[in-house]
C-alpha cells in the first residue's frame, strides 16, 4: 500500500472523526467556555479537544484496523498531537481572531457576528468566524494525515 493511499484514508477518517467530535460530542459548556478568558476558558477548550482527540483516535483505529494501514506508532502519535494542539489554539477564540487581523480577514472573520462571548468574539454557527475556524481546523487535518502517512 502506498503512502497516498493511506494519507487518504487517513485523512478521510480524521475528516469525519472532526465533524463529529466538533459538533457531536462537544459539550453546550465547551462551546460556550472554552473562549473565555484565564483557566476556565482553557480548561474548558482542553476538556474539548480531549473528546475530540479521542473520536478521531477511535475512528482512525478503526480505518487502520479494517484496511490494514501501514501507519507507525509515531506517525499516528504526531498527528493527533499536532491536530490537538492546534485545534486548541484556535478554540481560544482570541487567537484565530488575531490571525484574521493579521491576514487582512478581520472584516470577514466579523461576518454574521451578532451573539458574543464575554471577549465579544462570535459564539453561533454561520458566521465568518466559523467558516475560518473550520477551514484552520481542515488545514491541520491534512497536516495530521500527511505525518500519519509519513512518519
Amino acid at each position: 500500500m502506498n503512502t497516498a493511499t493511506v494519507f487518504a484514508a487517513a485523512f478521510i477518517a480524521l475528516y469525519v472523526a472532526h465533524s463529529v467530535g466538533d459538533h457531536w460530542v462537544q459539550t453546550s459548556h465547551q462551546a460556550q467556555a472554552k473562549g473565555r478568558p484565564g483557566w476556565p476558558g482553557r480548561l474548558a477548550d482542553a476538556r474539548h479537544v480531549l473528546g475530540l482527540t479521542i473520536t478521531k483516535g477511535i475512528a482512525l483505529t478503526a480505518v487502520v484496523l479494517v484496511l490494514d494501514l501501514p501507519v507507525t506508532a509515531l506517525g499516528v502519535t504526531a498527528g493527533l498531537t499536532v491536530d490537538a494542539a492546534s485545534h486548541w489554539w484556535a478554540d481560544r477564540r482570541t487567537t484565530l481572531a488575531r490571525l484574521a487581523q493579521l491576514t487582512g480577514k478581520a472584516e470577514f472573520f466579523a461576518l454574521g457576528s451578532k451573539v458574543t462571548d464575554d471577549n465579544g468574539h462570535p459564539t453561533h454557527l454561520g458566521t465568518g468566524a466559523y467558516a475560518l475556524d473550520q477551514s484552520f481546523h481542515h488545514l491541520f487535518l491534512g497536516i495530521a494525515a500527511l505525518l500519519i502517512s509519513a512518519l
